[in-house]
């Protein structure tokens, strides 16, 4: 009976070795059989590979050692020999198309009150309304210049417009030269170039010495001042509305400079308060003494303590420019004084007035203003919980309140570091607590964070690290802003996005010296189509899983990609999977690849290129 029993256990022994070799063996069969399906053991991972390999063990996804992405620019010079588009599921949109921006669309905008320019803020399509095809870029279209040639020139392709090459002829905005237009630096108010023009600022206020890191530019034609400020190591954030200056705003980011479309109008600006160091107007003809002062009172809620607001343009300098600006004495007389008030309402102090500039100063703290509310009644300080709110909120008619103060030589909130030190500083409002779970070791644990997974972007994308192939770049959920401080010292921008159902970290990113803005992204971004070189979407799938729809969301981030451009998805691989089998559908090449950690990690990432085509290209047979 014994003897029985034993043989028995050496039966079940070697049957349940058999099994799990057996088992083993067809989880190999199967992931072989996906790599060779899609391509060979160089192309990207196959959904059905990385299904295979999930259905063995759950917290890992095979990945191929070779890469088949081309991350790589073909298309920057003359090249008439274009490939055909790659096989889609998702059509390509009408060429009427290729410039549409949804939530600034111009059609939909007349249905809205033009009062204040109501009609000119973000008014997005209702869901039934969302395109379900691909942006075509137009004709021709080549890959811009890299930077810091692309300041001066660009394809006239690109941005098939002259309307503004001949409205502003005399001002030195832009000219057409064959198929390039160049970009002479000129503007309204600074015939001899922007860069004279900002040395003039800098005998007032200096701008070389790292306190002044951030400005924002309201109106801001093509983002001249903008483009050569970022040589004194100072960022802007250039807006306009998209108005009968067509595409001045498209024409900025074909350069290589920051810039979004937007308007003051009724909402509040996209940004926190306390966000930005300067603040500039060069003619941008916003009516600046109407509405109880309201669009000021909105400069100075997003304006640092301490911070400037630089005005050139009518009223300023009237005496001698009334003639030319076609008005009265009286009336610019009028304007210049009621600005006047507004600003020493808000408690400015005015540091200067020469020529064609006047600058404006805010104080650091509100201890006199406060105290000086019983004289002055209007306006009085806000009683508005949270000051950052921005999405949508209206602009209020009031003061934001600056955070208290021990004494009168405090800078309210904290005093921010000279740039470039103040990158990496701790931010004031984590310093205060002001950030809900957030110390200073979690910020500076980020920080290292993201230098490593930078790092391991480069080694995956070569050209990331080269100067010229990048420039524009957009991180759509930017937490601190780690992604655009571990790339500070390369030749590209970021636009730092914060959802709007996250933590509120915007504040925090201006602190760092970094730009950016509020997002939706169950809407469309305010940009024009083929904005940004490269897309980071950290984790942004399943922040937004249960709300919209993936698919929606790949198709706006394609709207705003260029042709050739790429995309980093950083996400669970659950998610990941499910955003390839779509990629594969919208003439995008992709590849998932391992977390820097290893194989052994859920999170991976998903590469993406965006093939070249354009609107000439979408009847060729496929």
């Amino acid at each position: 009976m014994a003897g029985l029993i034993k043989h028995y256990q050496r039966y079940i022994k070697r049957t349940n070795i058999l099994s799990i070799a057996f088992v083993a063996l067809l989880c190999s069969l199967s992931y072989f059989l996906g790599l060779w399906q899609h391509g060979g053991f160089t192309s990207p991972v196959s959904t059905t590979a990385v299904l295979s390999s999930v259905a063995c063990d759950p917290t890992t996804v095979s990945t191929s050692t070779g890469f088949s992405l081309d991350f790589a620019a073909h298309h920057a010079a003359n090249d008439s020999t274009f490939a055909s588009p790659p096989p889609s599921d998702f059509p390509p949109c009408d060429i009427k198309y290729s410039e549409y921006t949804p939530c600034e669309d111009v059609d939909r905008s007349l249905r809205f009150d033009r009062d204040r320019l109501i009609y000119r803020e973000r008014h997005c399509p209702e869901k039934r309304e969302l395109l379900k095809c691909l942006i075509p870029a137009p004709a021709g279209y080549r890959n811009p210049f890299p930077w810091p040639a692309s300041r001066d020139v660009a394809w006239f392709a690109n941005v098939p417009h002259k309307e503004l090459s001949v409205e502003k002829a005399v001002q030195n905005w832009i000219r057409v030269d064959g198929d390039k237009f160049r970009f002479p630096g000129g503007g309204t108010m600074f015939p001899r170039g922007a860069d004279a023009y900002i040395d003039d600022i800098d005998k007032f206020i200096s701008l070389r010495d790292g306190t002044i890191r951030t400005a924002i530019d309201t109106g801001c034609g093509v983002a001249s001042w903008g483009a050569y400020l970022l040589s004194r190591n100072i960022v802007t954030m250039s807006f306009a509305p998209r108005d009968t200056h067509e595409a001045q705003v498209q024409f900025a980011l074909e350069r290589g400079v920051p810039a979004m479309i937007g308007v003051m109008a009724s909402n509040r600006l996209p940004y926190p308060s306390r966000a930005f160091d300067m603040a500039h107007c060069s003619r941008c003809l916003i009516p600046w003494h109407l509405y109880d002062g309201l669009y000021l009172i909105e400069v100075d809620r997003i304006l640092r303590p301490g911070g400037y607001w630089i005005l050139s343009g009518p009223p300023i300098n009237w005496k001698k420019h009334w003639k030319g600006w076609q008005r009265t004495q009286e009336d610019l007389n009028n304007e210049q004084n009621q600005i006047e008030n507004v600003a020493k309402s808000l408690c400015w102090k005015k540091v200067q007035e020469k020529g064609d500039l006047a600058i404006w100063q805010k104080p650091t703290n509100h201890a006199h203003c406060k105290i000086n509310r019983k004289v002055i009644k209007s306006p009085q300080f806000c009683s508005t919980q949270n000051l950052d709110a921005a999405w949508y909120n209206k602009m209020e008619p009031c003061i934001t309140p600056l955070p208290e103060v021990a004494s009168i030589d405090q800078v309210a909130g904290g005093e921010l570091k000279r740039w470039p030190e103040r990158l990496t500083a701790i931010p004031p409002r984590i310093s205060s607590g002001s950030v809900e779970g957030v110390t200073a070791e979690t910020f500076l644990q980020d920080t290292e964070l993201w230098k490593t997974r930078v790092g391991y972007y480069k080694k995956l994308i070569s050209q990331l690290g080269q100067k010229g192939r990048y420039r524009n770049l957009l991180d759509t959920n930017a937490q601190f802003g780690g992604f655009a401080a571990a790339l500070i010292d390369d030749p590209v921008w970021v636009i730092n996005m914060v959802p709007t159902i996250g933590k509120d970290t915007l504040g925090v990113i201006y602190e760092r010296g970094l730009i950016g803005s509020y997002q939706d992204w169950c809407e469309a971004v305010s940009t024009y189509p083929r904005t940004y070189d490269l897309i980071h979407v950290d984790s942004l799938l399943t922040l937004y899983k249960d709300r919209c729809e993936t698919e929606d969301m790949l198709l706006e981030i394609d709207r705003i990609l260029r042709p050739e451009g790429t995309v980093i998805f950083r996400d669970d691989v659950d998610i990941l999977v499910k955003t390839k089998s779509i990629a594969e559908r919208m003439r995008w090449q992709s590849q998932i690849v391992d977390h820097e950690n290893g194989p052994h990690v859920r999170e991976k990432l998903l590469l993406v290129v965006k093939t070249y085509w354009t609107a000439e290209d979408q009847n060729q047979p496929q």
